[in-house]
């Protein structure tokens, strides 16, 4: 059987521990995604050792309080214990390395930071044979995608990007159905959150990354995955942004509210068809909209169509102190116990995520798969996800040079923006 996993988790904030501003977040994520699952997954026997890294490590007392009282003490004093980098009196930018140094080949690390330190540190962890999970975007640029890869390749790791949405039931029979509908023709897809996210990534929105890079990437990988298996590629994007809502908020001047991506397809043995993908992101919704997060897509091919909403499911609850309609989401986490007190979000499509990369880690260290077989199950690898970051990064260039921005895959299957 599989040793359990070692695993370091690189970042502290709302999606590993729920912890923002010195609480609680106010998102659906009020007890985060990663440290909740790798908790349960050392519970289960799938994890071994737990780190945490981040910048500041004043934060760690305050955060192991949260832990204590939002998940040890409601899911039957589930252990939410774990080695801290930089100590508890100490501020490091770069601790990351030494929280790194300490894992032996073989071990992983989860990586939920800004977007622009996404490169540097997965690298250094390749370099050490350690393998890498990467919060969507995986990085901003196409050149560090593939020098990834190519890393990954050298030092046998495996890198997996965190496109949960992939795993959303509906969005998985979607994709599944797709398949026999024939020729892709047209896709719209739309996400956002409320301004108040603003306040959490205020010290990134704008500056290290935009809303499409955050938000666009979920739909841009769906539709890239839907697509992909008929033969379909990208091959030139126009992007345009909507500005004034986040800069009147407190936000950095180049802070856009929305951005909508316009992306050309194209059947590489047909080039005589085509077809056409819009996708819309924006994280100045409003604030009492009922839903952390609206997310929706429609997909038209020769065959037929397929429509979800995913923001309204069926399930809604009235409450006096919210003042409002909510619709909740216990489908990406669950976080009702179950009647023995245990944590019992399993089956959630946000946890399915993190337990495909431990399941997919554990196999490349047992021997009884290769990073190849999991590229081959059409997981989203770092090898299966080059597209989303060729388009995202399309997106980018298009708004900055307000040009249209071309892509190019080579013979050699090599890509590159033009």
């Amino acid at each position: 059987m599989a040793s359990p996993l070692n695993v370091l988790m690189v970042g502290t904030g709302e999606y590993t521990t729920g912890f923002v501003g010195g609480g609680a977040s106010g998102s659906d994520k009020k007890v985060g995604v990663v440290g909740l699952s790798m908790f349960d997954l050392r519970r289960r026997g799938k994890v071994g050792k737990l780190g945490m890294v981040g910048v500041n490590g004043t934060k760690f007392p305050a955060i192991r309080e949260h832990l204590n009282k939002n998940i040890t003490q409601v899911y039957n004093h589930l252990d939410t214990s774990f080695d801290s980098f930089p100590a508890d009196n100490t501020k490091d930018p770069e601790s990351y390395k030494a929280a790194i140094d300490a894992l032996q080949p073989g071990d992983a690390i989860t990586i939920f930071t800004p977007d622009t330190t996404h490169y540097p540190i997965a690298l250094y962890a390749i370099e050490r044979k350690i393998h890498v999970m990467i919060t969507k975007p995986a990085v901003k640029e196409l050149a560090h995608h593939i020098a990834l890869l190519e890393a990954a390749e050298k030092h046998g790791v495996y890198v997996y990007i965190e496109h949960h949405k992939r795993f959303d039931p509906a969005y998985a029979d979607a994709k599944h159905r797709a398949q026999k509908l024939g020729d892709f023709n047209y896709f719209y897809s739309y996400m956002s959150q409320p301004k108040s996210q603003l306040q959490t990534f205020a010290a990134w929105a704008g500056i290290d990354s935009d809303i499409s890079y955050y938000l666009n990437s979920h739909h841009v990988d769906i539709c890239d995955s839907m697509v992909s298996q008929l033969g379909y590629v990208p091959v030139k994007v126009s992007a345009s942004a909507s500005t004034g809502v986040a800069v009147s908020l407190g936000c950095h001047e180049k802070t856009e509210d929305t951005i909508s991506l316009l992306v050309h397809w194209q059947k590489e043995d047909d080039p005589t068809k085509h077809a056409t993908g819009v996708y819309t992101a924006s994280w100045t919704a409003p604030q009492k909209a009922g839903v952390h997060s609206n997310q929706y897509f429609h997909y038209l091919a020769q065959g037929g169509e397929i429509r979800i909403d995913q923001a309204k499911r069926g399930y809604d609850v009235a409450e006096d102190s919210a003042g409002q309609l909510m619709w909740y989401n216990p489908f990406y986490m669950k976080y009702a116990p179950d009647e023995d007190g245990n944590f019992a979000g399993q089956s959630g499509y946000g946890y399915v995520s993190m337990e495909k990369f431990v399941d997919g880690c554990r196999a490349v260290n047992a021997g009884t798969l290769t990073p190849r077989d999991l590229d081959a199950k059409g997981l989203p690898t770092l090898r299966n996800t080059i597209a989303t970051t060729a388009i995202l990064e399309a997106g980018r260039l298009s708004i900055d040079e307000n040009r249209e921005v071309k892509i190019e895959r080579k013979q050699d299957g090599q890509w590159r923006l033009v």
